[in-house]
């Protein structure tokens, strides 16, 4: 896993997993206590991510709802995207863009 970026925006690439997460959440904490304002948390180069992964990503959400500030995902790849609807995330977190029709759910 590599995060490139600063406290308003950051690039997620490679496995967000059990392995990874440690030092995603230190970034992650780290640019949401340094700024201000929105944290946009580009996953364009993420190839996958695990529950720990979902988990990071959820805490760094709270962490930012307590400071004030919001986390907007960009460029979620089509198969996290569904796994964010399977579990109902796609209501909490903020996606740039919204979910593709294809991922959501058949009415």
């Amino acid at each position: 896993m590599h995060i490139r970026g600063d406290h308003a925006e950051l690039v997620v690439g490679g496995r967000l997993d059990v392995r990874s997460a440690a030092d995603a959440r230190t970034v992650l904490h780290s640019a949401l206590d340094d700024g201000v304002g929105d944290l946009i948390l580009d996953l364009t180069e993420l190839d996958s991510w695990d529950a720990t992964g979902l988990g990071v990503i959820m805490g760094a959400h709270r962490r930012a709802g307590r400071a004030g500030r919001r986390l907007v995902l960009r460029g979620v790849p089509p198969q996290m995207q569904r796994l964010l609807v399977a579990t109902r995330l796609h209501r909490i977190l903020a996606i740039e863009g919204g979910i593709a029709a294809d991922c959501l759910p058949r009415v």
